[in-house]
């Protein structure tokens, strides 16, 4: 099927055949050093001073005037804008003009890749710009870029649509300038938290995506196949099993931020494949590792933007400790009226009927339990909260409580009204693990697409002995959502999942 073109690609292929014609090469193999970046001029020249006199920079031609034998220009790199003066005479000193003329004046397009070479200067309008001595073709663009235009102060033909955005996120990244900040500052999200955990002497691992079994969450895995060895596989949901499994094998602290993918439905706050960091430190237990979590958030915060408190949407939120802390039945109660800390299967499903939470026969305890807590509690929840002591029924991986039978020792945290973090004291007993797995088994069989599956090799590697372990898993995706004040997953992640791209004549 032929490529359908627009009346603008067809000319833009037409000057991509004049310049090679003119023996300029499109798309030339060779280098183009670049000394300086836009920021670093516009932040730090000073006309006393007469620095940056023997620049080289390279970027997007981002838009141009043509005012006869001289032209101003803005080119765009990975850092920000700068204006261009661009005169015949300086570009092209001989008598042949073809480069200014031809070139310049009309086989350019916005959108195409070039480096300059020059000088910086103040403009008579006071505008730092570089004074073009040279300029290369880099890279031509075949298709045009859908520049932002405005008129009477109001903005029009913006590349604002969400489905393209994130289809083509390679062109939101150019055009919507506050996108790439976006993700300069998830990266250092990153950054800060990788660096926080190492320098308590923590080790970042690998472990594997293929599992021969899925593990370590409540989630229903995507399931492929390996031809060699002619077995299925599971793209990982957890990586909770493998750290744990290194626990095992004596290392005192390992992290991990991991891809992991569950075959669930998408929302603004779910996407299929997604990033967590799983950390696990032996000889602690929870409540260690709250106070962890506590303080590693807040240095977040802080590294970002020099206090604890960030903004969301129209919530101020504040990440300075101490944060506040219930237990899940406290919670409930709090947010309801209902005392269940005693109920059996039976009355959580009819008091879920009488709260308006949708129940089915396929739901044990926990998932009921857990349906409240998500419909009346969590939504209430904006400032950063501790949920902990968690029922047994709900958390099949830890440990149970040391002075509170039937619960178990474990926290959430809950900020926005979404889960940002789950931890436990671990679960090392391998009698108790087997037991707990089998409970799930249980729950699979009566119709739980979410229910685990038992881990042989895991419960082997318990019975070797594993130290008691602290372990958290924090969702960077909805933490980033948070942090950069952004009202979907999807704009935190460069390219999250999309329906297939319908073409043009369906």
């Amino acid at each position: 099927m032929s490529q359908h073109l627009s009346e603008q690609e067809i000319l833009r292929r037409e000057k991509l055949k004049e310049l090679e014609q003119l023996g300029i090469q499109a798309y030339p193999a060779d280098l183009f050093e670049v000394n300086c970046t836009t920021t670093e001029i516009l932040k730090n020249y000073d006309a006393e001073k007469q620095q940056f006199q023997n620049v080289s920079i390279a970027g997007r031609l981002m838009s141009y005037r043509i005012m006869g034998k001289a032209s101003f220009a803005v080119i765009q790199d990975g850092h920000g804008k700068i204006q261009l003066y661009i005169t015949r005479d300086n570009i092209c000193p001989g008598e042949d003009k073809t480069l200014y003329d031809k070139v310049f004046k009309h086989l350019l397009d916005i959108g195409d890749f070039i480096g300059v070479k020059g000088y910086a200067f103040v403009t008579k309008t006071g505008e730092t710009s570089i004074h073009v001595n040279e300029f290369k073709v880099l890279a031509k663009a075949l298709k045009p870029l859908p520049v932002v235009k405005e008129k009477d102060g109001e903005v029009f033909d913006a590349f604002t649509d969400p489905e393209m955005r994130y289809r083509q996120r390679y062109v939101d990244l150019v055009v919507n300038t506050n996108v790439r900040e976006t993700f300069i500052k998830r990266a250092k999200m990153i950054n800060v938290m990788r660096s926080f955990m190492s320098s308590a002497g923590y080790i970042e691992v690998e472990t594997p995506v293929l599992q021969p079994i899925y593990g370590g969450a409540l989630a229903r895995p995507f399931k492929t196949h390996h031809n060699a060895l002619d077995v299925p596989l599971f793209l990982r949901i957890a990586n909770e099993l493998y750290l744990k499994r290194l626990i095992v094998g004596g290392f005192d602290g390992v992290f991990e931020f991991a891809k992991d993918f569950r075959n669930e439905g998408m929302s603004r706050f779910h996407n299929p494949e997604f990033t967590m960091l799983e950390l696990y430190v032996a000889y602690k237990d929870c409540y260690w590792m709250m106070d962890f979590m506590e303080a590693m958030v807040e240095r977040i915060a802080i590294e970002l933007y020099g206090k604890p408190e960030v903004t969301v949407g129209d919530q101020l939120i504040s990440f300075a400790r101490p944060w506040k802390r219930f237990t899940m039945f406290e919670a409930i109660k709090h947010y309801t009226g209902v005392d269940i800390s005693s109920m059996d299967e039976e009355t959580l499903r009819h008091t879920c009927r009488e709260l308006k939470v949708h129940v089915d026969n396929t739901m044990g305890k926990g998932k009921l339990i857990d349906e409240i807590f998500g419909n009346h509690v969590e939504p209430k929840l904006i400032q950063p909260t501790f949920i902990t002591d968690y029922p047994v029924e709900m958390s099949p991986l830890a440990k149970k409580h040391r002075t509170k039978p039937g619960l178990v020792e474990r926290f959430e945290v809950i900020c926005n009204a979404k889960e940002i973090c789950n931890a436990f004291s671990e679960l090392n007993d391998p009698i108790d693990q087997r037991e707990r797995f089998e409970e799930q088994l249980k729950l699979g069989k009566r119709g739980d697409t979410e229910a685990m599956v038992l881990d042989e090799d895991f419960l082997r590697a318990l019975e070797y002995g594993m130290p008691p372990t602290a372990g958290i898993g924090i969702g960077i995706d909805r933490l980033a959502m948070i942090m950069l004040n952004q009202p979907s997953i999807q704009e935190v992640i460069f390219f999250p999942q999309m329906r297939p791209e319908k073409k043009e004549n369906e």
